[in-house]
């Protein structure tokens, strides 16, 4: 594996995205989800270059694979934009086919879950934009699952407020 560059101490300003190592642990939900999240590589991006505001992933998902559980966001703005394949995009709308140049939003607080899921036989790759609000709230509509930001850092639990 190589070594993924890091902009702020090796005076770089630049990268290729594919040449960062992806995130170690493919899943920070917790058990039963996190091994639902097989076949996803996420590469963080914004951390490199030390963004505090917002974040930036270039994700993978393999044939079969889904981008998160159905979720929405309480304070955080979300945007995908396509770069490979073909995923299906699910909101509460409906089903949604989204192709190579093609992007969506999901703005805080509107109540409409959404999901991508690779049912292609090709890799999907796809770049996903999202800020840091302070505070986030997360509502899983299909799953017993909720997840809070809390002094920097998901804390799941189930939608009872038991913790996980």
């Amino acid at each position: 594996m190589s070594q993924t560059p890091t902009p702020q101490t090796d005076g770089q300003v630049a990268v290729v995205a594919q040449d960062v190592a992806p995130r170690q642990k493919p899943s920070i939900y917790p058990a039963p989800f996190a091994a639902m999240m097989q076949g996803r590589q996420k590469r963080v991006l914004g951390d490199l270059f030390g963004l505090q505001n917002f974040g930036v992933n270039l994700t993978e998902l393999a044939p079969g694979a889904m981008s998160a559980l159905r979720h929405h966001h309480q304070t955080q703005d979300e945007f995908i934009y396509i770069l490979e394949g073909t995923p299906t995009l699910i909101t509460d709308a409906g089903e949604t086919l989204l192709g190579p140049g093609m992007c969506a939003g999901f703005a805080a607080g509107n109540g409409d879950g959404h999901q991508l899921i690779n049912r292609s036989d090709a890799v999907v790759r796809y770049l996903e934009v999202g800020d840091r609000s302070a505070g986030d709230a997360v509502t899983y509509p299909d799953n017993d699952l909720r997840a809070d930001f809390v002094v920097g850092q998901w804390q799941f639990s189930h939608k009872d407020g038991t913790p996980y």
